[in-house]
């Protein structure tokens, strides 16, 4: 293009990547997941899944981003009408001084009230409990991905792993027979 000339707005090139922001007003946008509580879809039966914010220090974040948290002994209760999030291991910052923060404490997961009390009354029937199933940053912001969830009976849990390989089979033959089709 030449100096000068008028160019209509919707030819000339977009600038900046819009940072992965969801349009149209959409409250969405990217996650960048950091850690997956795998354990617990295996033990537990999923019933119902929530997105919370954390209540985090500076060097939990920086934690965070690099990456190498734990959620396998994680579980949430709601004391005094809040929901904490117990036994999430996310280790010390290795560059942080003084105000490093301790790798198992307690953490605060931010929800509406009605989130709340429905999760507090689902969780105190018998065998459902509220396990974490990850974490990750969404639009910068860190957020917990946690469950309504019943425990699985050992039963359960091999049948579940029979079906799983049982559908893993049958993917294999179907393209083992269109591989022999094609060649």
């Amino acid at each position: 293009m030449s100096k000068g000339m008028y160019v209509p707005k919707e030819s000339q090139p977009k600038q900046g990547g819009g940072g992965g922001r969801a349009r149209d007003g959409e409250k969405g946008g990217k996650r960048k997941i950091v850690a997956q509580n795998k354990k617990a879809r295996h033990d537990y039966a999923i019933i119902d899944t929530y997105e919370a914010g954390m209540v985090l220090t500076g060097t939990e974040v920086k934690s965070l981003r690099e990456g190498r948290t734990s959620l396998t002994d994680g579980f949430v209760q709601i004391d005094g009408g809040e929901a904490w999030l117990y036994n999430a291991h996310i280790p010390e910052y290795h560059q942080g001084s003084w105000t490093n923060h301790s790798a198992r404490r307690k953490r605060k997961l931010l929800l509406h009230r009605e989130e709340i009390d429905k999760l507090a009354s689902k969780s105190q029937e018998t065998g459902h409990t509220i396990v974490p199933l990850a974490l990750y940053f969404k639009d910068g912001r860190a957020k917990a991905e946690i469950a309504l969830a019943r425990g699985k009976k050992e039963y359960d849990k091999r049948q579940t792993l029979r079906e799983k390989q049982d559908r893993r089979e049958a993917e294999r033959t179907i393209s083992a027979i269109k591989r022999r089709e094609r060649g």
